[in-house]
């Protein structure tokens, strides 16, 4: 599984991340994380507004922070 968070690194962008390895972590998948923070790459996902987490090329969510039990569900 590959996982994107697209984002500057702002502190958003960075909780996005950390709340997803937490999710990561606990379900015991095995997943590669990459912090797309170029604008152009970012630019190239169907996404308005960051954070926006990706999981396997699929825009799970964008402009908004969601709860670790529903990026759980994402996941599975």
């Amino acid at each position: 599984m590959i996982i994107k968070i697209l984002g500057s690194g702002c502190a958003k962008c960075n909780r996005l991340e950390q709340l997803t390895r937490e999710a990561v972590a606990e379900l015991g998948i095995d997943a590669t994380f990459l912090h797309v923070r170029d604008m152009d790459a970012i630019m190239a996902y169907p996404v308005m507004t960051t954070p926006a987490l990706v999981v396997d090329e699929d825009v799970k969510v964008a402009g908004r922070m969601p709860g670790k039990d529903e990026i759980k569900a994402w996941l599975v």
